[in-house]
């Protein structure tokens, strides 16, 4: 069969550098860090003690007080971004049949917030026996948010959830991107949430000497590629774009941002938590993604980075690009948004696919920041341009994102500028 083209039409984010799109993108060209103390819990006895929060959000200015007993915040989180992009991308105007339209929406966790407190709950009140709020388990299942935004807007296509740790909001696009020309809906809104910056989530990573523990510079912490980096910064937030048959957005005259045009997944097979140290599985999902989208090495002008500054993980990301585009690899722009945002795990992927949108429609590639002259690790090849401290002007055809999750889940997606 044909497959047929496939399209972005709307943009929407609420990140830890901004509570929508605009200026999300605003701060991460000026490289501007969203890490801070956390103010979510008292984690002074913890070790680390500092994330990237999304800032002055008031669930109530968006929920009433009957709708916010039932979300969790990671769910809240999602509606919001979601209905950015459905607004930005006009899908609720008459013209477009609901039945046709789904939600694919990941969470790497879910509602581990809501987990945290009904389970807290019992073990200080067990000799009362059980007692659980009716919206526990519909507010912590990781694919309530994807429920939630289509009985919002009343669409009846396909709705699930994609999990795949750090790599879940990719997998989602990927499937919105596979469903949408294989003709099984005529737009897809995509994309992922995630609110961990709680007890169990910063408690949770810290045992595994994941997070960085640079308490006393916070929004410098997060430093990919750098030699003294010692993990990473839990963020969170969403973001959501909506993928739509290229026909369906001419006819009603949608706005197109950009043409996804491939997809690539792969396994490390290697690691529950660590990467193939040479990167294998990061280097066949870029081969396969490449070849989804019918393209070769060369097509490509910037990639946006895992780059999550872990002393593993950016080494064996570097390693891959290298086998992958060869000569090729020094004419890209590199860049690890990361450093701005913190790592917001199974969002991660949908906020970086926004910004590569955002790259290909201002022709500005956003930095990878907090690198200082001489913070060299002798195991990265700074011949690279790992686009350090300040955004680029450059022409951008074609950007390749990727996403690496925990279990060796790897999932890339490739986009270019639209042309008719």
């Amino acid at each position: 069969m044909e497959l047929k083209r496939v399209v972005v039409t709307g943009l929407g984010a609420l990140t830890p550098i901004g509570n929508d799109v605009e200026t999300t993108w605003k701060n991460a060209v000026e490289g501007k860090s969203g890490a801070g103390p956390i103010t979510h819990f008292d984690a002074s006895l913890f070790k680390t003690q500092f994330a990237c929060e999304v800032k002055d959000f008031d669930p109530a200015a968006h929920f009433d007080r009957k709708k916010a007993r039932q979300l969790d915040l990671y769910a809240m989180y999602a509606l919001v971004a979601a209905d950015e992009a459905i607004a930005d991308a006009g899908l609720d105007n008459e013209d477009v049949d609901k039945n046709r339209v789904g939600v694919v929406f990941a969470a790497g966790i879910g509602g581990l917030h809501t987990f945290e407190e009904e389970a807290g709950y019992y073990a200080l009140n067990a000799e009362k026996g059980p007692k659980y709020s009716p919206f526990f388990i519909p507010k912590m299942i990781g694919d309530i948010a994807a429920g939630h935004i289509s009985i919002g807007h009343g669409y009846h296509g396909p709705n699930f959830a994609t999990v795949s740790a750090c790599a879940s909001s990719n997998n989602a696009l990927i499937d919105a991107f596979n469903l949408v020309r294989l003709g099984m809906a005529d737009a897809i809104v995509a994309g992922g949430a995630e609110a961990a910056v709680f007890p169990a989530g910063v408690g949770g990573f810290n045992s595994m000497k994941a997070l960085s523990t640079r308490n006393d510079d916070p929004e410098g912490a997060s430093r990919p590629f750098s030699g003294s980096r010692d993990g990473f910064v839990i963020g969170e937030g969403a973001a959501a774009l909506v993928l739509e048959e290229l026909e369906h957005a001419k006819k009603r005259g949608a706005h197109i941002y950009a043409e996804v045009v491939g997809g690539g997944m792969s396994a490390d097979a290697y690691h529950i938590t660590a990467t193939h140290p040479e990167g294998l599985g990061a280097q066949l999902v870029m081969e396969n993604a490449l070849k989804d989208a019918g393209m070769k090495p060369e097509d490509i002008d910037y990639i946006n980075l895992h780059g999550t500054s872990t002393p593993v993980g950016d080494i064996s990301e570097a390693k891959a690009i290298k086998a992958v585009f060869g000569d090729h690899a020094y004419k890209l722009n590199l860049s690890a948004t990361k450093s701005m945002t913190g790592h917001l795990l199974g969002a991660a992927g949908a906020l970086e696919a926004v910004f590569s949108v955002k790259a290909i429609t201002d022709g500005i590639i956003p930095p990878t920041i907090n690198h200082t002259e001489g913070d060299n690790d002798p195991e990265v090849d700074y011949d690279l341009n790992f686009t350090f401290n300040k955004a680029q002007k450059r022409d951008v055809n074609a950007v390749l994102s990727n996403t690496f999750g925990f279990g060796g889940h790897n999932a890339a997606l490739v986009l270019k500028k639209y042309k008719d």
